[in-house]
């Protein structure tokens, strides 16, 4: 099992590494900044995919399309958002600008 890294350094690394890839990001809400999950809303040139930090079988990190594989438009994705955040008030959300609907992070899709 792989060390897990506190949320709010590893959504201020996510913002740094979006920034210099030239895929602005911004903070649309702060969770919990030791244990909080992430959501990374992606804004690409035909919609909107917003990614779920998740665990693997082994216990790594990994991201699902909460949203599903296409994109969507904007009030899916703030639905999506405001579900997972009723259920889970220490999620951070993350928000970047990713033509590609690409993260501009590291980021094993399941």
């Amino acid at each position: 099992m792989e060390e897990r890294v506190k949320a709010g350094i590893w959504a201020s690394m996510a913002l740094r590494l979006g920034s210099a890839a030239g895929r602005p990001g911004m903070v649309l809400r702060k969770g919990d900044p030791d244990s909080g999950g992430i959501l990374c809303v992606l804004h690409g040139r035909e919609g909107l995919m917003v990614l779920s930090q998740v665990r693997d079988a082994e216990g790594r990190q990994a991201w699902m399309r909460g949203t599903g594989t296409g994109p969507v438009d904007q009030d899916t994705a703030d639905s999506y958002v405001a579900r997972q955040v009723k259920r889970d008030p220490d999620l951070w959300v993350l928000e970047f600008e990713a033509p590609d609907l690409l993260p501009p992070f590291e980021a094993r899709i399941v």
